[in-house]
């Protein structure tokens, strides 16, 4: 596989092998996945549990599906589209949805007001629910260039997040997968893109994305969205494997599933295809509630990543 595109398939495989993995150990303490799998490369990873069974992708890689498979059918960014799928699969019972992103695709409003208005009545919604979808995006914009790529995440984002917060968290994650799909390195890079996050939400940022920032120093849950992409960059600094950053992000604890699908999504990015275990994505799977019953597995996902590679046309 030429090695952009061994890139662009692990970051949308590799977030979702980190959602499949983090899955079981959500809002468990730091240090589980460890405990229970002492010795790195020794197998039984995908163990499912939780209400999970073993190798099944949560909400977060059900959405980033959602959001690629709009922007291939409309050959671009149709944000009536996405939203319109986000409806379809939020009133099919998923197992899994964000408490905010439930309110904002139920409450009868229209997509270009919806999580605006949720904003204003409950003046929280910088939740991590608009970064744990964005591996996707990602990859499909990244052709465009920073300033394109880093637009299309904050209007994604603003579909169902009223919090600008959550917009430039997920633009940033946009760039840094931008920046390692053409080889270089996104850590190295990350003053420049922080120069281009909001002014009011910069200095945040580059709290959590600080050379030694360590999650212990969150000062909020990671369920929010400047802890738990700060996380998913120090998981991929401290280490040198996408297994070694997979681990590293579960161990943190609290919202494993989506700590762990960032750091995937940027490990997939950084370290590319032949570095993700074919053990974790042999058991890969990712329903689709309100689609048909459709199951997607690991192999439909590396083509879904193919397609989304090209970019827009």
């Amino acid at each position: 596989m030429e090695q952009r595109t061994g890139r662009v398939v692990a970051t949308v495989v590799g977030a979702a092998v980190g959602d499949a993995l983090g899955a079981p150990f959500e809002f468990g303490p730091p240090g589980a996945f460890s405990a229970r799998f002492p010795e790195p490369g020794c197998g039984g990873e995908m163990c499912g549990g939780g209400g999970w069974d073993p190798g099944e992708a949560t909400d977060d890689t059900q959405m980033a599906v959602l959001v690629a498979e709009s922007l291939l059918r409309r050959g671009g960014l149709n944000l009536p589209d996405i939203f319109a799928r986000f409806q379809r699969w939020a009133a099919a019972d998923p197992k899994d949805i964000g408490l905010q992103t439930e309110d904002v695709l139920t409450n009868g409003m229209p997509w270009d007001l919806a999580a605006a208005l949720h904003f204003r009545v409950n003046r929280r919604a910088a939740g991590n629910g608009s970064l744990m979808r964005a591996s996707t995006s990602a990859v499909y914009f990244a052709r465009a260039g920073r300033t394109a790529t880093m637009d299309a995440a904050r209007r994604i984002a603003a579909l169902t997040h009223g919090d600008r917060a959550a917009w430039e968290g997920t633009a940033v994650f946009h760039e840094l997968v931008r920046l390692a799909l053409e080889g270089a390195d996104p850590l190295a890079a990350l003053p420049d893109v922080l120069a281009a996050v909001h002014p009011d939400h910069r200095r945040r940022y580059g709290a959590v994305l600080a050379a030694d920032w360590h999650p212990d120093q969150a000062t909020e849950f990671n369920g929010a969205v400047w802890p738990c992409l700060g996380t998913a960059v120090w998981a991929l600094r401290t280490t040198t494997t996408f297994e070694d950053a997979v681990r590293a992000a579960v161990d943190v604890g609290g919202d494993t599933d989506t700590v762990a699908a960032v750091t995937g999504g940027l490990a997939g990015a950084y370290h590319g295809w032949e570095a993700i275990p074919a053990r974790w994505t042999e058991p890969l799977h990712v329903p689709l509630p309100g689609f048909g019953g459709r199951v997607l597995r690991s192999a439909d996902l590396v083509e879904l990543a193919h397609r989304l590679g090209d970019g827009p046309e």
